[in-house]
C-alpha cells in the first residue's frame, strides 16, 4: 500500500493548518504525526484518510501498483481516536458484530478472539454507554488492529489508557507491522515504534 502527497495544504479561512507536503508513505513502515496541540496532527490525519478534502495539492492512493478512487479509500483503512463515537445502544457483542459486517476480520480470528483479545470476556452482553472511557478505548482499538486493513490509523490511541492497557497497546502495534501505520501524537511513548517522524509544525 502507499499514499503519495503531492504538494498538500489545508486551510481553514485565512490560515493555513500546513501546506507544502510532498511525501510518500508505505507498507511495512510505520509514521509517526508529531507537533503541539493544536498543530494540525488531527486534520493531517482526516484529510489523508479522505474525510477532510486539501485545500491544495492531492493524494494518490496505490496497491500493488493499481490506484485507488479517493471514495474508495475507507475499504482500505481504519481509524481508532478518542473522538471516534460508539454506538452506546448496542452491547460489545452486537457492535463487534456490527462492525465486522463493514470490515473483515483478519484471518484466522474469531469475534470471541476480539473480545478476548482486549479483555472484555466479562462485559459480551453489557451496553457500550455502560463501559469506562479506558474500556471503549481499548474497544476501538481493538477493532482498528484485528479489521483486515493495509492502512492503520492512530489518533492519540492510549488516551484514556492506565499503564496495563498501554502495555497492551504496545503488544498489539508489534502484531500489525506488517501495514502502513500512521501515529498521531505528542506522547513519544505513542510513537517509540515509529521509524519515520514528521513534525507538522514544519509544513506551516
Amino acid at each position: 500500500m502507499k499514499i503519495t502527497l503531492e504538494n498538500l495544504g489545508k486551510r481553514y479561512n485565512r490560515q493555513w493548518i500546513f501546506k507544502d507536503i510532498n511525501l510518500e508513505l508505505s507498507s511495512n513502515n510505520s509514521y509517526a504525526i508529531t507537533g503541539a496541540n493544536g498543530s494540525g496532527k488531527s486534520t493531517f490525519v482526516k484529510v489523508l484518510m479522505g474525510v477532510t478534502p486539501p485545500t491544495t495539492g492531492q493524494i494518490k492512493y496505490s496497491i500493488d501498483g493499481m490506484n485507488i478512487e479517493e471514495e474508495h479509500i475507507y475499504q482500505y483503512s481504519i481509524l481508532a481516536s478518542p473522538y471516534l463515537d460508539l454506538i452506546e445502544e448496542f452491547t460489545l457483542l452486537e457492535l463487534i458484530t456490527f462492525h465486522f459486517k463493514f470490515k473483515k476480520i483478519k484471518h484466522d480470528y474469531s469475534i470471541q478472539d476480539i473480545i478476548e483479545i482486549a479483555y472484555l470476556e466479562k462485559h459480551k452482553n453489557k451496553l457500550i454507554r455502560n463501559f469506562s472511557s479506558g474500556m471503549k478505548q481499548r474497544l476501538k482499538l481493538v477493532l482498528a488492529f484485528y479489521s483486515d486493513t493495509p492502512i492503520l490509523f492512530l489518533d492519540e490511541p492510549t488516551s484514556n489508557l492506565d499503564a496495563k492497557g498501554i502495555d497492551w497497546y504496545k503488544n498489539q502495534v508489534e502484531n500489525n507491522k506488517e501495514k502502513l501505520i500512521i501515529v498521531a501524537s505528542n506522547q513519544a511513548f505513542e510513537y517509540e515504534f515509529c521509524k519515520n517522524h514528521i513534525n507538522i509544525s514544519k509544513y506551516m
